[in-house]
């Protein structure tokens, strides 16, 4: 396996939901060294976090709470300024609060979790959002670096990140209206869509953010 530095490790956060197994495959693929964790040394001893997730906002969030991951991850993210990548739910969770269910979230992130509304949109859209769509680039990111504008990678959502400051919406993906599916705010990263399922493309975004970040 090779080493981020030394014996660091990327740390995968197990805080009940989402496919941490499919996300740690990934990285064994990819020969990084990678442990799934809801130990609160390990988060935050970590060289890199990733944040997973597939299911319900508000139980993630009562997940993290009741396992007492909450202080852990604020104090590894927002004190020690460890780069963490949250995945679909995992990104809608760095977000200030979330439609699905009503609730707070991290609040990392200067924007809010909305469920999907066309009722203003001409032609009608499924939720949830499912397969494979484009990205539009609006901003430098090294987590997009050698990816071309308009890559297409896998989403499978029903919730939408809108965020307040534009400089944090790296990039957006239509699907009726656009909405972020890429956001940065310093050493916080999120992707709407799963880079673990978007092949060559999604293994590329990976490989930056472990990287560069």
């Amino acid at each position: 396996m090779k080493n981020i530095s030394n014996d660091q490790k990327v740390v995968i956060v197990d805080y009940g939901m989402g496919n941490l197994r499919s996300v740690k495959m990934k990285f064994e693929r990819m020969k990084y060294d990678s442990v799934i964790s809801s130990d609160p040394d390990e988060i935050q001893n970590a060289s890199r976090l990733i944040l997973p997730g597939v299911g319900h906002f508000a139980e993630g969030m009562k997940n993290i709470n009741d396992r007492g991951l909450r202080e852990s991850l604020d104090y590894a993210v927002l004190q020690k300024k460890i780069p963490i990548l949250g995945i679909c739910l995992g990104m809608q969770l760095l977000t200030r609060s979330s439609e699905e269910g009503n609730v707070k979230g991290l609040g990392w992130i200067d924007a809010d979790t909305k469920k999907f509304n066309f009722d203003s949109v001409k032609n009608q859209y499924r939720i949830p959002h499912v397969g494979w769509n484009s990205i539009k680039i609006r901003r430098a990111s090294i987590l997009l670096e050698e990816v071309p504008d308009v890559s297409r990678f896998y989403f499978t959502h029903s919730y939408a990140v809108q965020c307040e400051i534009e400089d944090e919406s790296v990039a957006e993906t239509e699907y009726g209206y656009d909405f972020s599916s890429v956001v940065q705010k310093k050493n916080i990263y999120g992707t709407q869509f799963h880079p673990e399922k978007s092949h060559q493309i999604g293994l590329k975004v990976i490989e930056n953010f472990i990287k560069k970040s």
